[in-house]
């Protein structure tokens, strides 16, 4: 009979060449050699390096768009007084008609017809935008400005409008008299339409 010499234990595994079971606590861990401290070394110039140009880019960036923004903040200021003043002087500035003295039909006549104190000295008046002066046989003559109208004496006006234009207006007769001061819609009263002086002789 064969006697079995298998006892029940497991053959041992042969141990592999330069593997380690466990570390003792021991044990000292090993230098970096001379080439990592330097490469570490080398790792950390080049992080701390990075970082300063970053913050050197963050810092350029934000300058300039510090500037840019006070350019664009001087500009706008600078658009804004510039476009104030164009308006106020465009507003201000009054512009120029020269007012035309006619009849009822629309006739050139003398400047003074339109005036007030000569129609008052002969008995006329001015209302509703017609001057009236009596006529000797009875009745009245009505006489009117036309703004911005060109013709000579007993001609039919050309052009222009029988309406008063706005108070930013001067107006003034041929003469150089004036009917109407511009300025902010502000004009003294004379003939009905505002401007100071007598538009012609009797």
């Amino acid at each position: 009979m064969t006697q079995d010499d298998n006892t029940g234990e497991q053959p041992q595994q042969p141990q592999e060449r330069g593997s380690m079971r466990f570390q003792d606590g021991n044990t000292q861990p090993r230098e970096p050699s001379l080439a990592e401290q330097r490469a570490r070394r080398q790792a950390l110039a080049d992080r701390e390096r990075e970082e300063q140009e970053a913050a050197a880019a963050r810092a350029v960036a934000q300058r300039k768009a510090d500037t840019k923004r006070k350019v664009l903040i001087g500009g706008g200021v600078t658009v804004g007084l510039a476009g104030l003043i164009s308006t106020y002087y465009t507003v201000a500035k009054p512009t120029e008609t020269t007012a035309v003295c006619t009849d009822a039909s629309g006739v050139v006549q003398n400047d003074q017809y339109c005036d007030e104190s000569y129609a008052a000295s002969h008995g006329g008046h001015y209302s509703g935008g017609f001057w009236f002066i009596p006529l000797p046989g009875g009745g009245f003559s009505q006489y009117r400005y036309n703004y911005g109208g060109t013709g000579t004496v007993g001609q039919r006006v050309s052009g222009g409008s029988f309406t008063a234009p706005s108070g930013n207006t001067n107006v003034s007769t041929k003469s150089g008299t004036s009917v109407q001061r511009g300025g902010f819609g502000i004009s003294g009263k004379s003939g009905g339409i505002g401007g100071t002086g007598k538009s012609g002789g009797s």
